[in-house]
């Protein structure tokens, strides 16, 4: 089924078509949702972009395409405003068909891309040896939900963990382990990742002050990339502690992710060096191998160079990043690369990019894209950190997410005189403190910084995970109140005479559009905003309208709109990485 927008547009341009010629087959119909409700359902404003081309005054033009506009069936008669604006008002007929249709498929009726992709979602990333923290946090949010609506929207998406597991970091870890604590280069687990952490800014510092420590740093460094026995087995521990700390909370926020490390791409370095100079596009510069940009200067107006081979023969982030695109293209035939990486690295990326191209690795039917985001500032304002000035680890922040959640929960519990089970409680406590932190995040605006605000993403009010949770929840109480089974509702018809409906109806028709808007926008919030609003619509409906205690046949036709209200909902804060509840 075409989404609601999409037929509106259709119908716009064939009455274009038929209004102008052949010419205009291509022309945006600019159909937009309304601004106002006064002014019908949808608007276009297509009249005031052709007049001036055409010699007409606006009105004029809308007034021919409104007598070719063809839209009976879905809209009633077309009005002309103010200038020349084309306001559309929906028919009930159509609405209430429209919902029919979409009550009888699983998927909503979402219809699929229609020529799906092969996309890679670069995302999460933390380095090996170090613990997540709350820097990993929108990263491994905001990647998770992208992958999740391209893939059901029918994309092939390849969700691709590229972690820190190689260079120098290895080479001073390793040597300050093999003098501090020999028997985690030799047995597993023999130190807590914490304490690793730990080991390692200590070996950082001596590495800035110890030139012979340095030293036996690089030449660890060599050993690992010569492949030394006693090297490349304490490298493989160091990596299979951190993995298994990194999946405890991968499942705490339902994120599947396949890792492919920096490591991965070492056998394919010298030759994308290679490769580069076959190109003329490398030039030595102080004994290194770079390639300089067009469009990048240093402060004195000179070209930026991008350094692809150290003068000491080594290579660096940017020769593995170019090395993985290069890969990703031809191996794995990614035709959408999508990198969620913090705003800060906006123009490593664009370089990267830059030198891709011009090395003619990126057909024209590929799309390298980076996907930005803001810092997560704490309620001062200032970058997220413990009390103690250290970054907070994001198993903290999840924890007391869910402790925060436990006992708000236990509180109302309390003030209500209910009482539960420890399984009901940890259950609700878990779903609403994971929620409340990944819908906070998803629901700003990713290219900004937000405040991270326990009390606000965690409460009743508001555009909130709890706010929309407990819009699902009402739904399903409507259910066990009237003793209803809403799957066995079936094919029952859905009958609109409230204004309240209507604007429900309306609202649940525009999921398609917003999810295919997210899609190729890549703003999250946009799809936050459309839910947010969706259960304010039904909280609006479910005060004015009575549900259970309605006549038939208007009883069953509320009880299918507030069906299909909850099933909006649920899938798409399954898209947001969100679960719902039956209880709260």
């Amino acid at each position: 089924m075409y989404s609601l927008l999409e037929q509106l547009r259709q119908h716009v341009s064939q009455a274009l078509v038929k209004a102008f010629g052949d010419d205009y087959a291509d022309t945006d119909p600019l159909v937009v949702p309304a601004a106002k409700p006064e002014f019908g359902d949808y608007q276009s404003n297509i009249a005031l972009s052709l007049a001036k081309e055409l010699k007409q005054k606006p009105r004029d033009t809308a007034q021919q395409i409104v007598d070719h506009l063809e839209i009976e069936s879905i809209s009633h008669p077309p009005e002309i405003a103010g200038p020349g604006f084309i306001n559309l008002r929906l028919k009930a007929s159509y609405l209430e068909s429209q919902l029919q249709t979409i009550a009888q498929d699983s998927q909503l009726a979402v219809e699929k891309a229609e020529t799906p992709q092969r996309v890679i979602v670069d995302f999460s990333s933390p380095n090996i040896a170090k613990e997540m923290h709350v820097g990993h946090l929108r990263s491994t949010i905001i990647g998770d939900c992208l992958a999740r609506i391209l893939e059901f929207r029918g994309h092939d998406v390849f969700r691709l963990n590229h972690v820190g597991d190689w260079g120098t970091q290895f080479g001073m870890l390793i040597a300050y382990l093999r003098e501090a604590s020999p028997e985690a280069l030799t047995k597993a687990d023999a130190l807590a990742l914490g304490d690793l952490v730990t080991l390692y800014r200590e070996a950082k510092k001596r590495f800035d002050e110890d030139e012979q420590f340095q030293k036996n740093a690089r030449e660890e460094v060599v050993k690992l990339q010569k492949g030394a026995e006693d090297s490349v087995r304490a490298w493989k521990l160091l990596c299979e502690q951190s993995r298994r700390e990194f999946q405890v909370i991968y499942d705490l926020l339902g994120v599947e992710l396949t890792e492919r490390g920096e490591s991965f791409y070492n056998p394919f370095l010298r030759e994308t060096v290679q490769e580069l100079e076959e190109k003329g596009l490398v030039e030595e510069d102080q004994g290194a191998k770079c390639v300089f940009l067009e469009g990048f200067t240093n402060k004195s107006g000179e070209p930026l160079p991008l350094i692809v081979q150290k003068s000491d023969g080594g290579y660096n982030y940017a020769t593995t990043d170019l090395a993985a695109i290069r890969y990703r293209i031809r191996q794995d035939g990614a035709q959408r690369i999508i990198y969620v990486t913090d705003a800060g690295q906006a123009n490593h990326f664009a370089q990267v990019f830059q030198v891709a191209e011009r090395a003619g690795w990126v057909p024209e039917e590929v799309e390298l894209v980076h996907v930005p985001f803001g810092l997560v500032q704490g309620e001062d304002g200032k970058k997220l950190k413990t009390r103690s000035g250290d970054t907070v680890r994001l198993q903290d922040l999840l924890d007391e997410a869910i402790a925060r959640s436990r006992q708000d929960l236990e509180r109302r519990l309390a003030e209500e005189g209910r009482s539960e089970s420890e399984k009901f409680i940890q259950k609700n406590a878990r779903v609403v403190g994971i929620s409340a932190v990944k819908y906070a995040d998803l629901s700003r605006n990713r290219t900004s910084n937000y405040v991270f605000s326990y009390d606000k993403m965690l409460t009743l009010q508001g555009n909130t995970a709890p706010y929309l949770l407990y819009a699902y929840v009402r739904v399903q109480g409507i259910s066990r109140k009237g003793g209803i089974d809403l799957n066995t509702l079936g094919n029952q018809t859905i009958s609109l005479e409230d204004n309240s409906e209507f604007v429900l109806a309306k609202h649940i028709l525009q999921l398609s559009d917003v999810i295919k808007e997210v899609e190729q926008e890549l703003l999250p919030n946009r799809l936050c905003q459309y839910l947010f609003e969706l259960s304010q619509t039904f909280n609006q409906f479910y005060d004015r309208c009575p549900v259970l205690q309605a006549q038939e046949p208007k009883r069953t036709s509320r009880l299918m709109l507030a069906d299909l209200t909850a099933r909006t909902l649920k899938l798409g804060l399954s898209l947001l990485g969100i679960e719902v509840l039956e209880r709260m």
